[in-house]
């Protein structure tokens, strides 16, 4: 039942909303309760009981009344704003009530209670007896009743025990009496409206809402070609900004907060140097985690070895995996906002979002249902028909219009275009994996391994640059734009970046020209060989310390000494020589070999070394004895130690001391009260033994309490929540705060304090 109810369209949900207030019905009081008595209606109502049918939540039995599963109507508290049933209601009610019910409405009451309970049912079951009964109600009766048919019954969520109920108004007895009101025993003197009372209240001319065609969509005239375009050019600008991205993840793997997630700041760097807005960069980083092309590891998110294999995989086949997994993911990855206007991390393992995925759902399924040949006219025409598809579909904080943030990320990866489903949505809406790789594979061009050098020292790749095309021009150039073209640009800098990496001049240039259309042109020759004439002509080495003397071959016989190998001498010049081993080592191991240096001070000025003269250190004053104290007195002595010590005497001493007692850790062994202080204590690692076990007791007994919660941002708020439910690693609970129901990771709890 969880998994079809999200995935039911309006109709469904509104005509099972309404045979949850009738029950057991036949057909034509269904239709007259939704007001689709008429022929034209009718159509509608039998193709939603039919679809209804289809997943076994309503069917007709054999005496043509239609029933629904239980389950289902479990869905609504209060459907269609009606309490239940007389009979539902009377369920707890004596038969001498029911008999002065009766008699109060005129009606001969039977000898049993059942007998009594079907008179009474019978009775509210004609809606122009009740309309009757209540035209002779006194006025403020009248005014009670009226009010409460047409509004949706309150709900009392606590109840304090010894606070006296409200006075009831006026007017109340009187309906009690007649059992147009029901005052629910169950609920502390909740009174309550029969469905069939307030049915009767409201009219014959009020129907349930019943919509059983989707609102209308301004839309466009579209060509196929068109649609395509549009889509291949979304495709190949998502295969090369999620190159870029992925590109740099794997050569600088970003940090990830303290809180979980990447921050700002590193979304910041990575779209800078991937040349892609905020946005591209969250869609990337989120469905190659999905796919598995980036992972956790420690303070880092790293690229995986699965990426390497996508790497070297056709743009098609790499834009097909992330599409995959955009289709699946359980949340909407280019939300930056939450409700609150805070900015959000990426990667934050934030609890599923079924309405996410609903929302996805919703929008493929309207574009799919657009005439054929049309597009919606703009995103804001869709927004409705998400809606309708899928009530239960989330619409984000940061939309402007309905559904704003999902549209806009079909658009932005080529499952929307034109307003109509692409190819590449209508494979995805499928679930057709096999039909997805095929349409990457027709729209997208295979990958380029050519490149066009021009006389400015750029390099230009039309279409997505194979992996070793990239590779190449990354190490020898900077790149400055990507998407259906990308741009790189040759540098003194980039060059002799690659020059650092041990390449030649030489072999830089013939691995350009070999994936060049036409040969390099002369600049770019010029600038890699006169870069390279002044690469390295300072070298930079490292030494521990330097040997220098006035005797090349002095110096020389030191390089050549067998002894001195394990310094790790080199000549660089005949009167200087590099030693790997620090100073004093290296002054020592010269001395044993019977030579006679000195050591230099930093600013080349020969060092004195002293003699340290070596001194006792002060005697460590004696330990007081057993009993000694601050308050020793003046002409006490104190015992001296003897030379030889009594191992008995010692002994006694050691049994006369009394134990020190370990003080327990916080959380390591200590017996827990229950299964739920160990299961929390087991996941909120920041809690205190008191704040566990404070938190353990609301769960237990049902109470508030007050706690400091950590959020995904990073930001710290305090709220009171009730009605707790303990779902390791989550706490679902009702946040008074937000007033509604909010999902805790216990790892983010830092405090339990008394409700507020």
């Amino acid at each position: 039942m969880a998994l079809v109810l999200p995935r039911l369209a309006l109709p469904h949900l509104q005509v099972a909303e309404a045979l949850a207030v009738l029950g057991p019905v036949p057909r034509n009081a269904l239709a007259d309760l939704l007001g689709t008595a008429s022929e034209e209606h009718a159509d509608g109502l039998d193709a939603t009981l039919e679809s209804l049918a289809d997943h076994a939540l309503v069917w007709q039995d054999s005496k043509g009344l239609l029933r629904m599963a239980a389950p289902l109507r479990q869905a609504w508290d209060a459907p269609l704003g009606l309490d239940p049933p007389l009979a539902q209601l009377l369920e707890g009610a004596t038969s001498d009530e029911l008999r002065r019910m009766l008699v109060a409405l005129g009606v001969k009451p039977g000898g049993t209670k059942q007998q009594r309970l079907t008179a009474l049912v019978e009775h509210h079951s004609n809606s122009e007896q009740i309309t009757a009964v209540v035209a002779q109600a006194p006025s403020a009766t009248r005014k009670l009743l009226e009010r409460r048919a047409s509004t949706v019954p309150e709900r009392t969520e606590f109840i304090m025990i010894g606070i006296p109920e409200k006075a009831p108004e006026p007017g109340t007895r009187w309906a009690l009496e007649r059992g147009l009101l029901v005052e629910d025993h169950h609920r502390y003197g909740t009174l309550r409206m029969p469905a069939e009372v307030a049915l009767a209240l409201r009219g014959a001319d009020w129907h349930a809402p019943f919509d059983p065609a989707p609102p209308a969509a301004a839309t466009v005239s579209v060509t196929l070609a068109d649609v395509e375009r549009e889509t291949a050019a979304a495709a190949i600008a998502l295969g090369a900004h999620a190159a870029s991205v992925l590109t740099v993840c794997a050569t600088t793997p970003p940090a990830r907060l303290k809180a979980g997630g990447i921050g700002a700041r590193e979304l910041a760097r990575i779209g800078k140097a991937a040349q892609c807005d905020d946005a591209m960069v969250r869609i990337v980083l989120e469905t190659a985690h999905a796919a598995g092309l980036l992972a956790r590891d420690g303070d880092n998110v790293a690229a995986t070895e699965s990426y390497d294999a996508w790497a070297s995989q056709e743009p098609a086949e790499q834009v097909a995996v992330l599409l995959q997994a955009w289709r699946k993911l359980p949340l909407t990855p280019t939300q930056a906002r939450d409700e609150e206007g805070k900015a959000l991390p990426a990667l934050a393992a934030a609890p599923p979002c079924a309405g996410c995925l609903q929302a996805r759902e919703g929008l493929l399924t309207a574009a799919a249902r657009l005439p054929a040949g049309q597009g919606a006219k703009s995103a804001a025409e869709l927004g409705p028909l998400i809606d309708w598809n899928r009530p239960f579909a989330e619409q984000l904080p940061q939309d402007t219009t309905p559904f704003a943030t999902v549209i806009g990320e079909a658009q932005l990866l080529g499952v929307l275009a034109r307003g109509a489903l692409s190819p590449i949505g209508t494979a995805l809406l499928d679930d057709d994996t096999e039909a997805l790789a095929a349409a990457c594979q027709r729209l997208l061009p295979a990958a380029t391994t050519e490149a066009r050098f021009g006389t400015d020292l750029t390099a230009v790749v039309a279409g997505t640059p194979s992996a070793r095309l990239a590779a190449l021009l990354d190490s020898v150039a900077d790149r400055e734009a990507a998407g259906t073209a990308s741009v790189w640009r040759f540098t003194p800098a980039t060059v002799r970046r690659a020059l650092d990496t041990g390449r030649t001049p030489g072999s830089i240039v013939d691995d350009l020209t070999a994936v060049a259309v036409e040969p390099l042109p002369q600049p770019l020759s010029y600038l890699i060989h006169d870069t390279a004439r002044s690469h390295g002509r300072v070298r930079v080495a490292v030494a521990a310390c330097v040997i220098h003397g006035q005797e090349p071959g002095l110096l020389a016989e030191l390089a050549a000494h067998r002894k001195l190998a394990e310094l790790g001498l080199r000549l660089l010049a005949p009167t200087v020589l590099l030693s790997r081993t620090p100073l004093e080592r290296t002054l020592a191991a010269l001395r044993t070999a019977g030579y006679a240096p000195v050591a230099e001070t930093a600013d080349g000025t020969v060092r004195i070394e002293r003699t340290t003269r070596r001194r006792a250190a002060a005697s460590v004053p004696r330990p007081r004895l057993p009993g000694s104290g601050a308050l020793r007195r003046a002409d006490e002595r104190v015992p001296q130690a003897s030379a030889t010590a009594d191992p008995g005497l010692l002994a006694a001493r050691l049994q006369a001391t009394p134990p020190t007692t370990p003080q327990p850790d916080p959380h390591n062994g200590v017996p827990f009260g229950s299964d739920t202080e160990e299961i929390i204590a087991g996941y909120a690692r920041q809690l205190s033994l008191t704040d566990v076990r404070q938190l353990a007791y609301a769960v237990d007994e049902g109470q508030a309490v007050t706690i400091e919660y950590v959020a995904a941002s990073g930001n710290r708020t305090v709220r009171t929540v009730s009605e707790l439910e303990l779902d390791p690693p989550y706490l679902y609970a009702w946040c008074h705060l937000r007033d509604d129901e909010r999902v805790f990771t216990l790892s983010r709890v830092h405090g339990v304090m008394p409700a507020r």
